[in-house]
Order: C-alpha cells, then sequence, then structure tokens
C-alpha cells in the first residue's frame, strides 16, 4: 500500500502532530515504505528550509521512504494543497501494480480542512480524528476514531478506492523506528494549480508568523472569565513567553470578545495536547475539559476550590490569579 502523509510544519521544525500522523501511517504502510508529503511553510519560510527539513534523517526515521517537497504555493491555500495531494494520489493509482493507497494527516484544523477539499476534489469520503487504522481483507481499512470530542470511540469499516483519514492529535505516540532507516529520497514537485484553487488562501504577516500553534504547543497558558479584561492577559502572555508556550482561552473569552475563536480550547475550539496546560480562572466546563483532556499535566489557579476544573487537576491553586502570576512571574524573570 503506497501512503501519502501530510506534514505540516510548526515554525521551521515538522510539527509533532505530523510525527504523530507519520506513525500511523508508517504502520498502514506495512513495511512498503511511506510517501510522506512536504509542502511550503507559510511565508517566513524559505523552500531550502522546506527542502532540508526532508532530507534530515528525522522524517526518514519515523517511517517515510520518499519526501515529495511541493513547491508554488506561497501561504496556506486549502484546495490548491489538496490538488497537490489528488496528482500524487492519482499517479499512485494508475501505477502498474499499486495497490489501493491511503492519504494520512494530522487531526489539526488545516489536516482536517485540506483532506476534506481532497475527499470533495476526488469523490472519496474521509474519516476524521481516527486513533487507529488497519488493513483488513477485501482491501478495506477497520478504523477507530473519536468521536463527540473524543468522548466515545466509533468502530467502522473504510471502503473506497483509496482512503483518506486524519489522526487525532492526542491518540497516537510519536514513535521512531526500532532500528536506524535509510535516508528518504526527496522528490521536488510542482502542481498544477488555477487560480480558483487560490482564492482562499492564509497569508501570516511577520509579527504573527512562528512559534507553536494552540494545537502543537508544549505548554499552553489558558485563561477564562477570571482574567477580567482584555487588558488582563498581557500577563498570561508574558508567563507563555517565559514558558515558551502560547495563550488559549475559554469560550466566555471569545464571546466577551477578549480574545479570537482561533484562541479557544474546547468542544467547539481545538482540542490541546501539551506537557502543561495552565488554567488560569477557568471554572472548567465540561465542553473546555473536551478540549484540554489530553494534556499531560494540568495546573488550575482559582479562587473557588470546588471548581470542575479544579478538581480534574494534577495540581490546585486556590487563589487570586492577579496576585499568584505576579509572584510567578517575578520568579520566572529572575531565573531566566
Amino acid at each position: 500500500m503506497t501512503v501519502f502523509c501530510l506534514v505540516e510544519l510548526d515554525g521551521e521544525a515538522v510539527a509533532d502532530a505530523s510525527l504523530r500522523a507519520l506513525t500511523l501511517a508508517r504502520g498502514l504502510a506495512s513495511g512498503s515504505g511511506t510517501a510522506a508529503v512536504v509542502f511550503v511553510a507559510p511565508p517566513g519560510v524559505d523552500l531550502p528550509v522546506v527542502s532540508e527539513l526532508a532530507a534530515s534523517a528525522e522524517l526518514a526515521a519515523y517511517g517515510a521512504g520518499d519526501v515529495y517537497v511541493v513547491s508554488g504555493l506561497n501561504g496556506y491555500a486549502p484546495q490548491a494543497w489538496a490538488r497537490a495531494l489528488a496528482e500524487l494520489l492519482q499517479a499512485a493509482t494508475s501505477a502498474p501494480g499499486s495497490s489501493a493507497p491511503a492519504v494520512v494527516a494530522a487531526g489539526t484544523e488545516r489536516g482536517n480542512e485540506v483532506l476534506a477539499h481532497l475527499g470533495a476534489i476526488t469523490g472519496l469520503p474521509m474519516a476524521a480524528n481516527c486513533v487507529a487504522a488497519v488493513p483488513a481483507d477485501g482491501g478495506v481499512l477497520d478504523i477507530v476514531r473519536q468521536r463527540w470530542a473524543g468522548l466515545l470511540l466509533e468502530e467502522a469499516v473504510l471502503d473506497a478506492p483509496a482512503a483518506l483519514l486524519t489522526v487525532a492529535i492526542d491518540a497516537v505516540a510519536a514513535e521512531p523506528r526500532p532500528v536506524a532507516a535509510a535516508a528518504a529520497v526527496v522528490h521536488a514537485v510542482s502542481v498544477s494549480v488555477s487560480d480558483a484553487d487560490l482564492v482562499v488562501r492564509a497569508a501570516e504577516s511577520a509579527a504573527g508568523a512562528g512559534g507553536a500553534s494552540l494545537a502543537t504547543a508544549r505548554v499552553v497558558v489558558g485563561g477564562g472569565r477570571g482574567v477580567g479584561s482584555a487588558a488582563g492577559f498581557a500577563s498570561l502572555e508574558e508567563l507563555a513567553e517565559l514558558l515558551g508556550g502560547v495563550v488559549g482561552v475559554s469560550r466566555v473569552v471569545t464571546s466577551e470578545g477578549w480574545r479570537p475563536h482561533s484562541m479557544q480550547v474546547g468542544q467547539t475550539g481545538t482540542k490541546i495536547t501539551p506537557d502543561l496546560y495552565l488554567a488560569c480562572g477557568i471554572s472548567g466546563a465540561i465542553q473546555h475539559f473536551a478540549g484540554c483532556a489530553g494534556a499531560k499535566h494540568i495546573i488550575a489557579i482559582n479562587t473557588d476550590p470546588s471548581a470542575p476544573m479544579m478538581t480534574r487537576a494534577d495540581y490546585a491553586i486556590v487563589g487570586d490569579l492577579h496576585e499568584v502570576l505576579p509572584a510567578l512571574l517575578e520568579s520566572l524573570r529572575a531565573r531566566a
């Protein structure tokens, strides 16, 4: 089976979520090699940087046999990315003796969006947020995927000429091969995209580019109603910077207009899987916890010791965050 894996970048490094997806893709390939598709990063990351990453031993260690570096796509254009995948998929399908291929991506906002476009272009079904996928008799895939924000698991059979699936970002550990692998073969690819494919395109400004995304950050500092105002997030931003993380928010914060929806953690926002989630002034409604349950460690700061987030946290600090955070920041500044 030829398995393509859409690889996303986090700054100038391969995103952890993509390494997790590549681990699952390697299992699907069953030793026959996995083709990893690396796209040009948003403006600010040059093509030579992407090519260098593609040629590195990291992707090969996680199962990439061939790496396709796609050029000519300036910024994130989901339909154009999908068009590139469709061309690679078509080439794999038409090759003599080829079996039913698969396309795998991380279950990030981009991964889900691109594969949804790919399904629309090819007419193939897509299974989102998978936690396992195993080839079965008859050329089908037995899959297990998350439903209802991960609150239940669904067992299903994916029967299609080619399988399209995304991997739940908190479900599969990123594991390199147990033995050293040969270096991946890098292929430069240019795709045929039309103006219509580029109508929807996101370009990040230099001020907004770089750093970890909410979905892939190893440290997330969350703020809720207890922060008090939009101005109150200044201390959270500084704390996140000192810890090498990013800021996330609860739904009420976006409803108040203090922060944009793109920063929301929860069932209707982004699911996060950091090593540390520091929840400041967040009560912890079930919808929010569905988005942060994948965190390895949770520290909660709240004046209410019985708040749901406090009872679910690994460590809980009962106190006013406007008193706790300044003390924490002072200590971190001293250490820095």
